[in-house]
């Protein structure tokens, strides 16, 4: 099983298949408005404008789990980062990270790559990378700035 496998609601309310990410390196994100590392959508959003035309896409996944950080609806949300942090990369529908309602992308997603001490997602700004195949590659704690994956990114996108 890759992330390919798997749906998930654009945050303007369409299915969509992972699938139409095929032969990308993909990074995966669960996001919040309202959070300390809410700046880091800056840094997401220069990533995937450095790298979109070599096959990156960041997704987002905004979530409210954590200390109610993301608690606006999906037009709130959307214009916020927009607004804010000038967001052009794909996001998805608000979805739950952890949980016994938890989205099976981030199930798939954690249980492919362990945290530490847990393997549930802990707080906002997890990142997990995705190679070209689907395959989760690895886990980024949220107080990894974008800006440090860059060697990660670049190994996946040419070598």
């Amino acid at each position: 099983m890759t992330v390919y496998d798997f749906h998930a609601k654009t945050i303007d309310g369409k299915k969509q298949s992972l699938a139409d990410y095929n032969d990308h390196v993909l990074l995966i994100v669960n996001t919040a408005s309202e959070c300390g590392f809410t700046p880091q959508l800056e840094g997401l959003q220069k990533l995937y404008d450095d790298y979109k035309e070599q096959g990156f896409t960041v997704l987002g996944f905004p979530c409210n789990q954590f200390n109610q950080q993301d608690p606006g609806s999906d037009d709130d949300i959307s214009a916020f980062c927009q607004r804010n942090y000038g967001v052009t990369f794909p996001l998805f529908s608000k979805i739950d990270v952890k949980g016994a309602n938890a989205h099976p992308l981030f199930v798939h997603l954690t249980e492919q790559a362990q945290g530490m001490i847990t393997n549930r997602i802990k707080w906002n700004f997890t990142k997990f990378l995705i190679d070209r195949n689907g395959h989760v590659v690895k886990r980024f704690a949220p107080q990894t700035k974008p800006e440090q994956l860059k060697p990660d990114i670049e190994k996946l996108l040419h070598g």
